[in-house]
């Protein structure tokens, strides 16, 4: 799939060698993540006095459903800023045990996307537990579908024996991998909503992370998003 990178404005060209007035952190000019097969630089805008246009430039949305969304997104479940998700491309993106997850529906996404993102809508987390979609998502996120665990498998599983803590009767979260959700922003329910439903499957909350500001605080900071074509 061709992808157009864009930055929400005006970005001047720099060779890697050149350093930013607009850094992402004092130590860091940019992040590079791996897109549908292409490498990406994740920066932000050099123009200073660029404004947001849009719209994420509105203040006010009918609540419901567009209420604000409260820090923590479930219980055990870590919410993290823009920092934390550059250290997440440059770690475990890159070393395949983590999902950088835009949870919002594929007409959102269409409209753009935070780079190393894979759009897995909120709704597949609520689907039935043997629908093939849910199935193949949670394959994709380091779980295994369990079937014909015996009773006595599962008791021994019970006292934290064979790796039972990562275990259920639908489920092995042995190889789990980590998964930062996000979606619109502060006010969006989408992202809350996959935690949720991702949570009720046992999948492990301490491996879960939620983006509160996603898509409309990414861009009130110039960050890189990607247009899919």
């Amino acid at each position: 799939m061709t992808v157009k990178i864009i930055t929400l404005g005006l970005l001047l060209t720099f060779s890697s060698a050149h350093a930013l007035d607009v850094k992402l952190t004092p130590d860091k000019d940019y992040v590079e993540v791996i897109h549908q097969g292409k490498l990406v630089k994740v920066q932000r805008i050099q123009d200073q006095d660029h404004v947001l246009e849009g719209g994420f430039t509105r203040t006010s949305r009918k609540c419901p459903p567009f209420c604000i969304q409260p820090i923590l997104a479930a219980e055990g479940v870590a919410t993290v800023g823009q920092v934390e998700i550059f250290d997440f491309m440059e770690r475990e993106l890159l070393d395949d045990t983590g999902v950088l997850v835009d949870a919002r529906t594929p007409s959102w996404w269409k409209r753009g996307t935070i780079p190393g993102s894979v759009n897995i809508p909120f709704t597949v987390f609520s689907l039935d537990i043997n629908d093939d979609q849910l199935i193949d998502v949670m394959r994709s996120l380091g779980a295994k579908r369990r079937s014909d665990i015996s009773g006595l498998t599962r008791t021994i599983e019970g006292f934290g024996l064979l790796g039972g803590d990562m275990k259920n009767d639908e489920w092995d979260f042995t190889a789990a991998k980590k998964i930062m959700f996000w979606c619109n922003g502060m006010w969006c329910g989408q992202s809350p909503s996959a935690i949720k439903g991702l949570l009720a499957t046992g999948y492990p909350a301490d491996k879960i992370y939620y983006y509160r500001g996603g898509m409309q605080a990414w861009q009130s900071l110039g960050l890189t998003v990607l247009i899919p074509e």
